[in-house]
């Protein structure tokens, strides 16, 4: 199963949640208020940028449009919650009832409050195909206020003085790395400095197979087996692009690294507390050598 389901999004103003509702087909007999849902949105695969597309139903009354809050950035969503669904937890009343204070009073305090909750939340639920997702887009936030922040979800380079500009965006299922070029045709300059960035990964080119009149590169990662494993991949993912701005913006690249000698980078992973045991992985052809030689599992292609 799919770690996050995608679903349809209607305009809270649409009408759509009418009692009526009732009859239609898709209505669940059970609620889904106080679930704990992953969703993607319909055309939006990679979402806004503060969002992580973890929600909390806060009305689920009717799945065809339940009312959902995105614990990443606060805000609300009217969702289609009918099809295929993966709930990874659910809060208890008394926290549903003090969310719902503070969506009525339109405060700050419900971003704040939320997130924390997220948290929470995946620290409880821990590391694994649920989850895994969830944290890369944590992680990749992170990367992307650091290097570029503004409304979107990608990482903009621009890579001419004609004001060409590459994006870089994570798949978050797959958890890699997507570079899609503005341009028709292959630049085996540009492919070397890519490489050079990420030069432990494979990477393959998609020739305007998804974007006409544009590349796609992605940049493959292995499977991380913990969450200390998927922190070392983002970093990996953070260095490269800081490398690809050295080369391609060098003026911006020296503005970043002042500002995060003086700041630091940002690492809401470190916040997520999981008791998990550092995995091992035995070089076989050492050990029946009578060696005991061990190294990280955490192999990259």
């Amino acid at each position: 199963m799919e770690d996050t389901m995608e679903t349809s999004v209607i305009p809270k103003n649409s009408g759509s949640r009418l009692e009526g509702m009732a009859d239609v087909p898709g209505i669940c007999e059970l609620s889904l208020t106080r679930a704990v849902i992953q969703y993607t949105e319909s055309g939006k695969a990679q979402g806004s940028a503060q969002d992580i597309g973890l929600g909390l139903v806060v009305d689920g009354r009717f799945a065809g449009a339940s009312e959902v809050l995105d614990l990443g950035s606060g805000k609300l969503k009217i969702l289609d919650l009918s099809s295929e669904l993966v709930i990874l937890d659910w809060i208890h009343q008394p926290t549903l009832e003090h969310i719902n204070k503070l969506i009525a009073r339109k405060g700050e305090d419900l971003g704040t409050y939320s997130f924390r909750l997220a948290i929470e939340l995946l620290s409880r639920a821990g590391y694994g195909p649920l989850t895994r997702s969830t944290l890369f887009r944590i992680g990749f936030r992170d990367i992307s206020q650091d290097l570029d922040l503004h409304e979107g979800t990608a990482v903009r380079i621009a890579i001419n003085s004609s004001g060409a500009v590459v994006r870089a965006h994570l798949d978050y299922s797959r958890g890699s790395l997507i570079f899609t070029v503005p341009e028709p045709d292959r630049c085996r300059e540009k492919e070397k400095e890519l490489v050079a960035a990420f030069p432990q990964n494979e990477i393959v080119c998609m020739e305007q197979r998804h974007i006409p009149g544009a590349i796609q590169y992605e940049v493959l990662f292995s499977v991380p087996p913990g969450l200390e494993s998927l922190r070392s991949k983002c970093s990996v993912i953070r260095g490269g692009l800081m490398q690809l701005l050295r080369v391609f913006e060098p003026e911006r690249y020296e503005v970043l690294s002042q500002n995060l000698a003086i700041f630091g980078s940002r690492d809401t992973l470190s916040r997520i507390s999981l008791d998990e045991p550092a995995p091992e992985a035995i070089d076989l052809s050492y050990d029946l050598e009578g060696g005991t030689h061990a190294r990280s599992a955490d192999t990259v292609h």
